[in-house]
């Protein structure tokens, strides 16, 4: 018998196996991305002491009244600048890009470049 697999658990299996190359270090934390039909999230994370650095969402106070939808590719390129900016702010310059599993067009596609434009260096 065939097991069915859904979207998510493929995700999943495409992150951890994603996950055993990547690691955010002190020097060079991961960017971490996270997207549902709504918002998108963005994380910058370092994986030596599991400390989230900066955070940055649709759902940010900064954001959240800017914007009419989160789940769309401008909100994707509005929650990429300002991860950048909140990076920078604190002395982050370079980072590890973790696309979370997800594949790298659409909206994860749109956060790297506004990130990338707004200076982080990955």
């Amino acid at each position: 018998m065939i097991k069915k697999i859904n979207k998510n658990e493929e995700r999943l299996r495409r992150h951890l196996r994603v996950r055993k190359k990547v690691f955010g270090t002190t020097e060079r934390p991961r960017l971490n991305v996270y997207r549902s039909l709504k918002h998108i999230y963005a994380q910058i994370i370092d994986d030596t002491t599991g400390n989230t650095l900066v955070a940055a969402s649709t759902l940010d106070p900064l954001l959240k009244g800017k914007l009419e939808n989160g789940g769309n590719k401008e909100a994707a390129r509005e929650v990429g600048k300002l991860i950048a900016t909140k990076a920078l702010e604190k002395g982050i310059k370079q980072v590890v890009f973790d696309r979370g599993g997800y594949i790298y067009h659409g909206r994860i596609k749109e956060l790297a470049d506004a990130a990338r434009e707004a200076g982080l260096d990955f």
